[in-house]
């Protein structure tokens, strides 16, 4: 196991540099039409970003999912995220998607997502519809995370949990599936070098920088529908 050294200001981390060379997902392939008939019957791949690299502590690797809810409105589809609150043990302050470790009830990782995001948010799994995962991404922290796509239909009355989560917000999912706004930063420090992805994005309350394994996990569904 290698130890790694935290991060705590992913702001102040040199930018490497942008992938705006690659080509942005089409719009066709950003439709619930699309989604629909690919995600469910995703292969077997290994992606870019498999995880952060390197753990923090001696703590075993536990199970965990996240639900990747795409949100469908009129201007198209939007993901649902949430900064945590600034508090919390692991990843205080970040953006981060409704989810978290997975539980002995839990039939299956797409079980614990839903669960953790009507505690986190108040999403009702009525409103949800799994269509499919990602691969797994081991995260610094030792969470190996199942990334867990939906589709959620509005209206819906989201209830944030005030101790786990600050905010709900949305971001055009056509906005995070243009390489262009990926930013690339590298960082060494006691001989150890770090990368991570960033998708700071600008909305009506200030900008969300969205980074770390949110960002990574987002790169990988891009990967996904791009390819």
């Amino acid at each position: 196991m290698s130890t790694v050294p935290r991060i705590v200001d992913p702001k102040a981390v040199p930018v490497a540099g942008t992938d705006a060379h690659l080509p942005p997902v089409p719009a066709e392939r950003l439709a619930t039409e699309f989604l629909r008939a690919r995600l469910p019957d995703a292969p077997l791949w290994t992606p870019e970003w498999p995880g952060d690299g390197g753990r923090l502590g001696a703590r075993d690797p536990m199970a965990a999912s996240v639900l990747m809810p795409l949100v469908a409105r009129d201007d198209g589809l939007h993901v649902l995220l949430t900064r945590r609150t600034a508090h919390l043990r692991d990843h205080a302050g970040q953006i981060s998607f409704p989810g978290g470790r997975a539980e002995p009830e839990d039939a299956d990782p797409a079980a614990t997502a839903l669960r953790e995001a009507q505690e986190e948010v108040g999403l009702v799994p009525a409103q949800v519809e799994v269509l499919g995962h990602l691969p797994t991404y081991t995260t610094v922290t030792s969470y190996v995370v199942t990334p867990v796509v939906a589709l959620v239909r509005p209206p819906f009355d989201l209830q944030p949990d005030p101790f786990e989560v600050d905010e709900a917000f949305e971001v055009p999912l056509s906005f995070l599936m243009n390489p262009a706004h990926h930013r690339r930063h590298e960082w060494e420090m006691e001989g150890i070098r770090r990368r991570f992805l960033s998708m700071p994005w600008q909305g009506p309350g200030g900008e969300y920088f969205i980074w770390g394994a949110t960002a990574a996990m987002l790169r990988n569904l891009y990967a996904f529908l791009v390819r």
